[in-house]
């Protein structure tokens, strides 16, 4: 599943990811900040506090109320600010009355065992407590100051709705700069793709070396394994010709003998299949590689109009109708000699097997163009299509065989980089004959004669 997604998806989801994962974590981090920056003003007060109570504590351990100053917060205790002092010899308070407390050890700055914490009030309140304890003469001496947790969590609130307002818009600014440096940063993969698809379709030679220093030992590859394919080729190409020349010059010589001596018919028309086979081996020897430059273009709706005109005239006893349908724009990148055999072979078939009517249409495919030949008759079964396909196989005649001109349109197709699928077609009930090849850019000429 993951091997399919885009390196465009990939990156912008591991850019999300870790955006989203950042601004989490500075949420959390700013929030500590706020907390201990508002905490610390708060914890100011209550030190104080708790120093002019343990002031006013005397040597008998009695809190001496001449001496005690209430800050001004500690003088509405209904608002929740609270003191409590207790000492062996009593305890007092400035009239509320702490229900729970939860604290921690840290050491003061100003006193020794200072530890803080949360609590709650007789009356529900929840409060922010600072606590010291230490040892008096009378005996152990404890002071508790608190002050309403509103007074954390409100500032704390109001200043993360700014922030998480301001992390949104931030994240949006990330998301918006991240699509852009994926659409700049991605820019030459996707001209290396069309540099690709030039060079498939015949319009270019070689793939551009002025790349990024990424991509560029890529292109060199990419340029390299072309060469080989050429020269491979271009080997192949060159023992094929040989071998068909040299077998062309007897079997020429055998037909004329065989003419001579007057053979039977089956023996010339084996010669004459024979003469067809190498004829045909020769053309591919003739075939440009795909890839390579000065590949030849052929227009299709020229040469399937041409095939379609002959094969009318061919079949007009039989009054089967043959409708053509290709935008005249559509080209391949196929040898007009090839195409016009790979067309031949399928509407010859076609139109011999259909009942009365033949349909070939075109289109486009992304970088390919499949011609799809269909008709009426009875179609093939898929055992039959196996073997319709099979090089050097031919067909019962006097059965729904298609002949060995199949096997000739696969090869041919194959050596361009196409295919050739035979299928069942749903409008016409018969077999559809579906060629796949490389499409080819048209010429400025082509262009204009389509407009």
């Amino acid at each position: 599943m993951m091997r399919s997604i885009s390196l465009h998806v990939r990156l912008l989801i591991v850019a999300m990811v870790s955006g989203i994962a950042a601004l989490l974590f500075a949420a959390y981090a700013i929030d500590n900040v706020l907390e201990r920056f508002v905490l610390r003003g708060i914890d100011r007060t209550l030190d104080t506090q708790i120093e002019v109570l343990a002031g006013a504590i005397g040597p008998d351990g009695r809190l001496d109320r001449a001496h005690v100053i209430d800050l001004p917060g500690f003088r509405a205790p209904a608002r929740g600010w609270a003191w409590r002092v207790r000492t062996a010899a009593g305890q007092w308070d400035n009239g509320s009355h702490f229900a729970r407390l939860d604290l921690s050890e840290r050491r003061g700055r100003r006193m020794p065992n200072m530890r803080f914490g949360e609590g709650r009030l007789a009356n529900g309140d929840p409060v922010h407590v600072r606590q010291t304890a230490y040892p008096g003469r009378g005996g152990p001496i404890e002071i508790v100051a608190g002050a309403p947790r509103g007074l954390v969590d409100r500032p704390l609130k109001e200043a993360m709705g700014s922030l998480l307002v301001s992390l949104a818009l931030l994240a949006i600014g990330l998301a918006g700069a991240t699509l852009i440096q994926l659409r700049y940063g991605l820019r030459p993969v996707r001209a290396l793709r069309d540099a690709v698809a030039r060079v498939r379709s015949g319009a270019a030679p070689r793939l551009p070396l002025d790349q990024p220093r990424e991509l560029r030992p890529l292109a060199e590859e990419v340029n390299a394994l072309i060469e080989q394919n050429e020269a491979g080729l271009d080997h192949a190409r060159s023992h094929l010709s040989n071998l068909a020349h040299g077998l062309k010059t007897p079997l020429t010589t055998l037909s004329l003998q065989l003419a001579r001596e007057n053979a039977s018919p089956e023996a010339r028309a084996l010669v004459g299949q024979l003469d067809d086979r190498i004829a045909h081996h020769l053309r591919r020897a003739r075939s440009a590689a795909p890839g390579a430059g000065g590949r030849a273009r052929s227009i299709v709706a020229d040469v399937a109009d041409g095939l379609g005109e002959a094969l009318r005239r061919i079949h007009a006893d039989r009054g089967v109708t043959i409708a053509i349908t290709v935008d005249p724009a559509l080209a391949v990148a196929v040898d007009p000699q090839d195409l016009d055999e790979m067309l031949g072979n399928l509407l010859d078939n076609a139109c011999r097997h259909a009942a009365a009517r033949v349909a070939l249409s075109a289109r486009g495919d992304g970088s390919n163009v499949v011609v799809e030949v269909a008709d009426d008759g009875p179609g093939l079964t898929e055992g039959q299509v196996e073997e319709a396909l099979r090089p050097g196989a031919r067909l019962d005649e006097s059965g729904p065989g298609y002949g060995f001109g199949l096997a000739i349109v696969r090869e041919l197709a194959e050596l361009y980089g196409g295919r050739l699928m035979l299928v069942r077609c749903d409008s016409l009930g018969g077999l559809a004959a579906r060629l796949s090849l490389p499409g080819a850019v048209p010429t400025e000429s082509e262009s204009r004669r389509v407009t």
